[in-house]
């Protein structure tokens, strides 16, 4: 499906936008193809967005995905407990 892939290729080229590692000419190059699409990057913004809307989310998943963390060894205490709390 091509509108998949251009939603990946999307997505990539925002992944290398926040990656550090990325040389500074690739991030230029990812910033022109995004604004080609018309997609805007916040190069500030840290959160992680799925491109999934909320409503489109399975509940089940999203259950498990929160017991997961909580659980996780590796999740800080100040997120874990803002998953209980969710």
């Amino acid at each position: 499906d091509s509108e998949k892939d251009l939603d990946n290729a999307i997505r990539g080229h925002k992944a290398a936008m926040a990656n550090p590692n990325v040389f500074e000419k690739a991030k230029e190059h990812s910033r022109q193809i995004l604004e080609s699409y018309k997609e805007s990057y916040n190069e500030s913004s840290t959160g992680q967005s799925t491109g999934i809307k909320e409503e489109e989310k399975d509940p089940g998943n999203v259950a498990r995905g929160l017991k997961a963390s909580i659980s996780n060894p590796g999740v800080s205490e100040g997120k874990g407990q803002r998953k209980k709390e969710a």
